[in-house]
């Protein structure tokens, strides 16, 4: 092997491994097209079972756009207004997070009305970065 002059690149001393699988190795299509709609299918306007225009009874206040889960029926808003003007737990009760609720509402009682800022930045957070109801569903926005 020669010593590689400035500006050229060293000869490589093992050949590369190949990338990727192997022309030819992936499953063939799938013959006839798209297979055919589940039973109790029933064409809404959008084309979808429950497409932009159809309602979901299971979610009637939509889906979250990035995880897919079916928004709740409590509002972000009235849950960060509720902790910050009354600020010892009602956002989290109105939430259904009673375990939390409680908590602050006791913080706020045993420190003289100081534990309240807990609740206060609670209810901030809550309208910046929403929250969960008791079921795990994400707050749904406006009123």
């Amino acid at each position: 092997m020669t010593t590689p002059t400035p500006g050229q690149p060293e000869e490589p001393t093992q050949p590369l491994p190949p990338q990727g699988p192997p022309a030819g190795s992936y499953p063939p299509p799938p013959q006839g097209g798209y297979p055919p709609p589940p039973q109790g299918w029933v064409p809404q306007p959008g084309g979808y079972p429950y497409g932009p225009y159809g309602a979901n009874p299971s979610a009637p206040y939509g889906y979250h756009p990035v995880t897919g889960q079916p928004f709740s029926d409590k509002s972000k808003l009235v849950a960060g207004l509720l902790q910050i003007f009354l600020p010892f737990g009602i956002g989290r009760f109105y939430m259904g997070q009673t375990g939390t609720g409680v908590a602050q509402l006791l913080v706020t009682i045993f420190t003289c009305g100081i534990g309240s800022i807990w609740s206060f930045i609670d209810g901030i957070l809550i309208l910046v970065n929403g929250g969960v109801d008791q079921y795990g569903r994400p707050l749904r926005d406006g009123a």
